[in-house]
């Protein structure tokens, strides 16, 4: 079984490599890290499919049997998801491009599915912060992308921005409170699952403190905007055109 793991470990690692250096060959005149968020970008989406599936329809439910067995479409997603996040962690180690928060949610997110294959239980509630984590990952990547292709000043911009923090806001730390209480209160889950859950909800709220600064400076920067539009109109009205200073 351990074996087996390894190997699916590492066929999704080799996965992920082959589609980064496509991604590299077909957008030549792209950035590296242009290619990397499309390949973050793809297990994103499919992240989110497959651990809906799970949790919605195949399950256990994770707020009921938190700490149970790994069922085999749990272990199949958390060794290809594991397999991506070596391969991020590497490239951001490599291009030094992300800060500690960040580098500290991949060391979490791969300690804690390690354990879970290992231990061979508590994928029910690992797929569901898996569920949570990526829901807001496709939304991230089309800012970065709108702001890469000069169209993030826009309506789109906008609303990649409103429903990020929203979805950012209600899933991973409304929801992903209800799931740690869960969690904690449980006697099946180990410790230190329980303990990585704590680690890793308050990596959550440390992301959560520079998203609601960031929406309160755009914020005070739309309200200035709108401010120095509404001094303006009265000096239309009056000369039909703005006065020079």
């Amino acid at each position: 079984m351990a074996l087996a793991l390894c190997l699916q470990v590492l066929g999704s690692l080799g996965g992920w490599l082959s589609l980064y250096f496509s991604c590299c060959h077909v957008n030549k005149h792209r950035s590296y890290e242009w290619s990397c968020r499309l390949v973050t970008l793809a297990h994103g989406v499919l992240a989110i499919g497959l651990s809906a599936y799970i949790g919605f329809i195949d399950g256990p439910w994770p707020f009921t049997y938190p700490g149970s067995p790994n069922t085999p479409l749990q272990a199949h997603v958390l060794c290809l998801t594991l397999g991506y996040f070596i391969f991020d962690l590497g490239w951001c180690l490599y291009f030094r491009s992300e800060g500690a928060l960040m580098l500290a949610h991949h060391t979490l997110s791969i300690l804690g599915i390690t354990m879970a294959l290992v231990l061979g239980e508590s994928g029910t509630e690992v797929n569901a912060v898996l569920f949570g984590s990526e829901l807001t990952n496709p939304l991230l990547q089309l800012r970065w992308f709108l702001r890469e292709t000069g169209r993030y000043h826009g309506f789109a911009g906008a609303v990649a921005d409103f429903l990020f923090v929203a979805l950012f806001t209600g899933v991973r730390i409304g929801l992903g409170a209800r799931l740690l209480f869960c969690e904690m209160v449980s006697p099946k889950p180990r410790w230190f699952m329980k303990a990585g859950g704590v680690a890793l909800y308050a990596v959550s709220w440390g992301f959560m403190v520079s998203i609601w600064r960031f929406a309160w400076r755009k914020s005070i920067k739309k309200y200035q905007a709108w401010r120095s539009r509404r001094g303006e109109e009265p000096q239309r009205k009056r000369n039909g055109h703005l006065r020079a200073h």
